[in-house]
This record gives C-alpha cells, sequence and structure tokens, in this order.
C-alpha cells in the first residue's frame, strides 16, 4: 500500500484522492478549505485543515515518509511553487506538481519537482489529435515518441490477415488488440480484418500516422 500525500483537494486533486484511495493507498490530503476537507473526509484515509505552503505545517506532516507528494493547489501559483519547494526541502521522496502553462513548468522544475502534471495541454493536445482524422479515436502518449493509438481499420486492411499486413515489418510498430463490435481480443497471424474493427496499435507516433496514411 502506498502512501500518499496530496496539497489541495480542488477538482483535480479530490479526483487524484479518489481515486488513489479506490486503489488501496493510504492518502492524507491537506486543504485550507474548511468546507472541501469535509467533502473529502469520507473518500480518505484522513485530512487536515491548513496552509499548504506553511513549512511548519508540512513539516509536522513527516513528508519524507510518503511514497508520492502531490501538489495540486489552485489559485495564486506562488502557493504552488513554495509548496514544491518546501516539500523537497523536507525530504519529500516524489514530488509531483501541476502546471497550468510553460512558465509554471519551468519553474516548478527549477525547485526539484520530479514530474509534472499539465492537465490543460495534455487535454487539448489528446483532443487536437483524435479529432484531426476520422481514422484517430483516442490515443495515449507514453513519451515524446512513442504512443498507443486506437485507430479505425483502413479499407486496403479489410479482408487482410495479420500476416498479410505486416505492419510490423513495414512500420515498425504493433498491433496489440482489436476490437470488434463489443469484443476484444488480441489478433493471431491469420485474423482477417473486417470493416468497423478497430485496432490498438503501439509504436513511434510518426510511423503510426504513416501506416494509417494520417497527417
Amino acid at each position: 500500500m502506498k502512501s500518499v500525500l496530496i496539497l489541495g483537494v480542488g477538482e483535480f486533486g479530490g479526483t487524484i484522492a479518489k481515486r488513489m484511495n479506490e486503489l488501496n493507498c493510504d492518502v492524507l490530503v491537506v486543504d485550507s478549505n474548511e468546507d472541501r476537507i469535509n467533502d473529502i473526509l469520507p473518500y480518505v484515509t484522513s485530512a487536515r485543515i491548513g496552509d499548504c505552503s506553511n513549512r511548519e505545517i508540512l513539516e509536522s506532516l513527516g513528508v519524507n515518509n510518503f511514497d508520492v507528494c502531490i501538489v495540486a493547489v489552485g489559485g495564486l501559483f506562488q502557493t504552488s511553487l513554495e509548496a514544491t519547494c518546501t516539500l523537497k526541502e523536507l525530504g519529500a521522496q516524489f514530488v509531483m506538481a501541476r502546471a497550468t502553462n510553460d512558465v509554471q513548468m519551468k519553474f516548478l522544475k527549477m525547485v526539484g519537482a520530479d514530474e509534472i502534471a499539465y492537465p490543460e495541454k495534455q487535454t487539448a493536445i489528446r483532443f487536437a489529435t483524435k479529432y484531426a482524422s476520422d481514422t484517430i479515436l483516442d490515443f495515449i502518449q507514453l513519451d515524446s515518441n512513442y504512443s498507443i493509438y486506437e485507430m479505425r481499420v483502413p479499407k486496403e486492411w479489410y479482408g487482410k490477415s495479420l500476416a498479410q499486413i505486416d505492419v510490423r515489418k513495414k512500420y515498425n510498430i504493433n498491433i496489440i488488440t482489436m476490437k470488434r463490435g463489443e469484443e476484444v481480443s488480441i489478433p493471431m497471424a491469420d485474423t482477417k480484418f473486417m470493416s468497423d474493427d478497430v485496432v490498438f496499435v503501439i509504436g513511434e507516433i510518426k510511423s503510426i500516422l504513416k501506416c494509417f496514411k494520417v497527417g
């Protein structure tokens, strides 16, 4: 069971807290807003009302004992920056902080954040990619080069088997699963594709887009 400290339980922090609690994490949340603390209390292990950037409060929590510390403070960016810096100074093992623009990301990295959550930008990229083509249904970006894409099967694949299209050899990408109606399966070499089939493909982004003739 991982122990998690979450500073700030607005929509972003509260959603993380509830989900991590569902995943059997030991979750402690801190927020200066009493109403938010009362609302989140049934969904977490423990909660405390207080200033998330106050050094004495953070020190009293023993932040170095948590596996993960998440700075999800809304409002003034200065509060988020001070909280991140203080957590690292107090020996926090891993700090994830939220940024809403590139400048904030830069400063959070400078004060020691181990990972930056950039939900607005990530959501924008996801939707832009998804709606740029009728072929793309969804995608998960793994890093700057690799992704998993959910794609409609192109017409030229209809009636052909996985071995015949041979995308691994031609494009160095892999079809990890396919969906036909409500049924999800792992395609075999002799599996033939039909119209309305959907495949989940992993590989370099440029190779996937080239294979499916996107862009």
